[in-house]
């Protein structure tokens, strides 16, 4: 049962992962109104990457850790 949730999880954040690149690539593509997303997902991505960024040691940890976590 906990290889099922397991395999669930993946699956969810593999398709999460593959709609935040469809919408980075419609947002280069269309610009920043493309009418049926409704999110800025370039500047939400680069201020998630500047945040991380900021915090130094720490940032680069944090990417460590998920990496590894995406990774297994």
């Amino acid at each position: 049962m906990l290889d099922q949730a397991i395999g669930w999880i993946k699956s969810l954040t593999e398709a999460g992962l593959a709609l935040i690149a469809l919408g980075v690539v419609l947002q280069i593509l269309f610009g920043a109104a493309v009418p049926f997303i409704g999110l800025d997902v370039i500047g939400s991505v680069t201020s998630l990457v500047k945040s991380l960024g900021s915090e130094g040691l720490v940032g680069l940890v944090a990417i460590w850790v998920l990496w590894g976590i995406y990774s297994k």
